[in-house]
């Protein structure tokens, strides 16, 4: 399972190792070179240790906020997508784990600044705590140094200084503790319940991206940790004056009488994070660009269950199955885009979303459609972005498996399909479909059944009924349901969706199943494809790997979990 982990993946391994490997070697490096270059020898006399750990941290820091907003240019994927159509498509594909990525690094950076603010709240108690010394030692004597006008060292010149007065008073105090914050604020905003539910908080949360950025290109300015200058270096080098500096007379004579300069590190994080901003300012203005051209919408469909379908039509406007577009409604809110997978085929003249009630902003748009007088409520549409699901198409049998909402890809799929078999496309190599959907609330079956009911009709008027085998699994009902289900038992439609396949309650059992597509199909290649959570995509990968025959030449499942 490994090895095939790695042949579909090895893109994605050899980004990861090579991000991994940058950060690595950014941390050794610049660790190495702050805790033995000799500019820094005073500082070190200080700060210790703390000063490598503080600045090695900073310039990962600067690495991955370069990297952080590259995954969310959704143009800038979708050109690098069109630019490598000639690839294989496993490695188009991986432009697809952009969030995961995205997360991966936002993770890096919330490590990373724990390390950079415990350092420097170390090297800060160390400079309050040289300041007030009075030993003679040689932090004691740098830290009296300001006395000789810009000679300083120690930021700290006064014994009444604590570490709170720094921190809120100093630019890099401040600028940190706002970023710091801002990215708390994006981190914990943005786990999957709080986006599931409240997509709004995500929104807008994560909007102070802007702040963090004005922050850490600011953060760095006023230049408070020093070393010593070049000129100095030469004259009154460490390793020949250090010792001179403690025991120092009045009736001095030789050359290393004279103090040591130092100089502010220059601020740098400017020129990490120039170029992925002016990117992603261009990408968002060709957003509004293209969200500006107008959008007809041309049906609205309430399904049961407050599910609503809105058909569009957008001058250029080209789809392909699995792919998804970023709606906003300016009567409910100017700055809000939202994402939704596409339920129409490339083949119709119109592209559709189903919405269902997921959240304030779903519940308005739906009351908004629900209300509408004469005139249909303006929409804005971006898009569509992400990897076609064409793989599909490439197997002569396959087994489709939707969860929940994740039968919305599906929608695409089925009805490209069913398109293509009757126009006798000759690239179509599919023969047969297996489609699974589990789902625990009857009324979300409403508005798929239409789709399934007119596809089960046009196949049964056409002669090619057993084209597309379909079982739907309940799993979570209650007695009522069960009842009415004992009572119409021997109909031929079913009680739950009125379709002719019967609905199955509880889980599927996937051995079973795969024996049967197995039995049925003993010579085929069978591509399996998930759209759903993580759990099922373990045991369906597992029973790919039980039901494949060691025989090439027999029937072999492949398993591919879809990332919409």
């Amino acid at each position: 399972t490994m090895g095939n982990w790695l042949v579909n993946h090895w893109f994605s391994a050899a980004v990861l190792a090579a991000w991994l490997g940058i950060n690595i070697f950014l941390f050794t490096y610049y660790f190495l070179f702050f805790d033995r270059d000799e500019r820094y020898f005073y500082t070190r006399a200080i700060l210790g240790s703390a000063l490598a750990w503080a600045r090695a941290s900073a310039k990962c820091l600067n690495f991955n906020s370069m990297l952080i907003l590259l995954p969310v240019c959704r143009n800038l994927l979708s050109f690098l997508r069109g630019t490598c159509s000639c690839c294989r498509r496993t490695l188009r594909k991986q432009l697809d784990h952009n969030l995961t990525f995205h997360k991966l690094v936002a993770y890096a950076l919330a490590l990373l600044t724990a390390v950079h603010t415990i350092a420097h709240l170390f090297n800060l108690e160390r400079y309050n705590h040289s300041q007030q010394a009075t030993d003679g030692s040689l932090p004691a004597v740098l830290s009296k140094m300001h006395l000789q006008g810009s000679k300083w060292l120690n930021p700290i010149h006064s014994n009444q200084t604590t570490v709170e007065y720094v921190a809120f008073t100093t630019i890099p105090g401040l600028t940190g503790v706002i970023i710091t914050l801002a990215l708390i604020l994006m981190v914990t905003s943005s786990t999957e319940f709080i986006r599931r539910n409240y997509f709004e908080v995500f929104w807008y949360t994560h909007h102070l991206f802007l702040i963090y950025f004005a922050g850490l290109v600011i953060h760095g300015i006023a230049g408070l940790v020093r070393g010593q200058t070049e000129e100095s270096m030469e004259e009154v080098h460490p390793h020949r004056c250090a010792r001179y500096l403690t025991q120092k007379k009045d009736d001095c004579w030789h050359d290393c009488c004279k103090d040591p300069e130092f100089g502010s590190i220059p601020a740098e994080s400017w020129k990490w994070v120039l170029a992925p901003v002016l990117l992603y300012i261009f990408e968002r203005l060709l957003r509004v660009w293209r969200a500006r051209q107008k959008v007809a919408v041309t049906k609205v469909v309430m399904h049961p269950s407050r599910v609503l379908e809105l058909r569009m039509q957008k001058r250029g406007f080209r789809m392909e199955v699995g792919q998804y577009i970023f709606v906003n409604c300016p009567t409910i809110s100017l700055l809000e885009w939202h994402p939704f997978t596409l339920t129409s085929a490339p083949e119709e003249d119109f592209f559709s979303i189903h919405v269902r009630a997921a959240g304030d902003w779903t519940e308005r748009l739906i009351d908004i459609f629900q209300q509408q007088t004469l005139e249909m409520p303006k929409i804005e549409v971006d898009g569509p972005f992400g990897t076609a699901s064409e793989d599909v198409f490439q197997y002569e049998v396959a087994m489709l498996v939707g969860a929940g909402i994740g039968v919305t890809p599906f929608a695409s799929i089925l009805k490209s399909l069913w398109f293509r078999f009757q126009q006798a496309d000759q690239t179509l190599k599919t023969k047969k479909i297996y489609f699974y959907w589990l789902c625990r609330d009857t009324g979300a079956f409403a508005w798929f059944n239409d789709l399934l009911a007119s596809l089960e009709q046009k196949m049964a008027e056409s002669g090619k009924a057993d084209f597309l085998t379909y079982r739907l699994f309940l799993t979570g009902w209650n007695t009522s349901i069960a009842n009415n289900v004992a009572l119409h038992f021997d109909t031929a439609m079913d009680t739950v969706t009125g379709l002719r396949h019967k609905t199955i309650f509880g889980r599927p059992m996937w051995n079973t199943e795969f024996a049967a597509v197995a039995a049925a199909h003993p010579r085929s290649v069978v591509g399996v494809f998930l759209c759903g959570p993580g759990a099922l995509a373990k045991s369906l990968q597992k029973s790919c790997h039980q039901h494949s025959n060691l025989d090439p030449r027999k029937v072999q499942f492949y398993f591919n979990k879809e990332n919409f």
